[in-house]
């Protein structure tokens, strides 16, 4: 198996991916990984190892880049030879901690879209408080949607949690103001349709204020909505653990009480820790794409790794086509 790696991307780049490549090696002994990037720039970091290929590019997509432009001129760049390497049948998935924009644009139009799907989505796994977490698609690919654009989200979501999670009936649930049937706008009353006419487990309606209790397995919605709830989670999560720190900080026996919850609090942030979980899949792609967290550390590359190896070994992208074509 061969997965290509944007050794450039991110804010931690390149020693957080590098890092993170050598421990995914040294992990995974089925796994062979292309790094592309400014040879130069990461060799401090390198080790020789016989299943890691490095391929020097000239250019790296940055952050600020227009996304599309950047895809069609940088074409030297890290973040394009590896996505070229997947659309040419060079490596069978690729993951980038890079320009997300730029990804999603390059995945779609290098690595291209599977016939039948009319919108990628973006996904990923987040935290619930039982430690099992929730698949929540889309997350910013597009922006706006329509009706049945949320129901492939769910079909890819389905498929995605049965095969890379061994659910047998993955509980799906539509993310909408409340809970009863005829809530919501037009878009999630549409949805809300055809969800229940489809073949998934379909839970029904379910609001943002549940979605760490775990109250479904595949959350739906559109971009704009997802993205917002995903950025909504993190800083609540960050700004909590900083009162935590504030308030464990604040005098001689609170540091003592600190103490003697550590290991209970190393636990809990365990359990909300986005390294955990790998990146973001760009679904509805021909082969895997993966978009990890801009400022990942070798921990969450190797995550995101994993992540586009087992989607590879259980040949999700195939079964979505399979089933978005039935």
């Amino acid at each position: 198996m061969k997965i290509a790696v944007d050794g450039m991307g991110g804010d931690n780049a390149p020693q957080a991916i590098v890092e993170g490549v050598l421990l995914a090696l040294e992990e995974f002994p089925d796994i062979n990984i292309q790094l592309y990037g400014q040879q130069e720039k990461m060799a401090p970091f390198l080790k020789q190892h016989p299943r890691l290929d490095v391929i020097h590019c000239t250019e790296v997509v940055e952050g600020e880049d227009d996304p599309a432009r950047a895809v069609r001129r940088k074409k030297d760049s890290s973040m394009t030879r590896m996505l070229e390497a997947v659309a040419e049948g060079k490596a069978d998935a690729c993951l980038s901690a890079g320009n997300t924009g730029a990804l999603m644009a390059g995945g779609l139009f290098k690595v291209g879209r599977i016939e039948g799907v009319a919108r990628p989505a973006l996904a990923t796994t987040l935290p619930t408080i039982d430690g099992k977490g929730f698949l929540m698609l889309d997350l910013g690919a597009n922006a706006d949607a329509k009706p049945e654009n949320l129901q492939q989200y769910a079909i890819m979501g389905d498929i995605y949690v049965k095969k890379v999670r061994g659910y047998s009936a993955p509980r799906v649930g539509l993310l909408n103001i409340g809970t009863e049937d005829k809530k919501g706008n037009e878009l999630t009353k549409a949805a809300f349709d055809l969800f229940k006419e489809s073949n998934f487990n379909f839970e029904g309606n379910v609001e943002a204020r549940e979605l760490l209790n775990g109250v479904a397995d595949v959350v739906v919605t559109d971009g704009f909505t997802g993205n917002m709830v995903l950025k909504s989670i993190e800083g609540t999560a960050g700004a909590l653990f900083s009162m935590l720190k504030e308030a464990f900080m604040a005098s001689t026996k609170s540091k003592v009480a600190a103490v003697l919850v550590k290991s209970d609090l190393k636990v809990l942030k365990t359990k909300m820790d986005y390294t955990e979980y790998g990146g973001a899949a760009l679904f509805g792609l021909q082969a895997p794409v993966i978009k990890a967290h801009g400022s990942s550390n070798a921990k969450a590359i190797y995550s995101a790794i994993k992540q586009a190896r087992t989607m590879v070994e259980h040949d999700v992208c195939a079964t979505i086509k399979e089933t978005i074509a039935q």
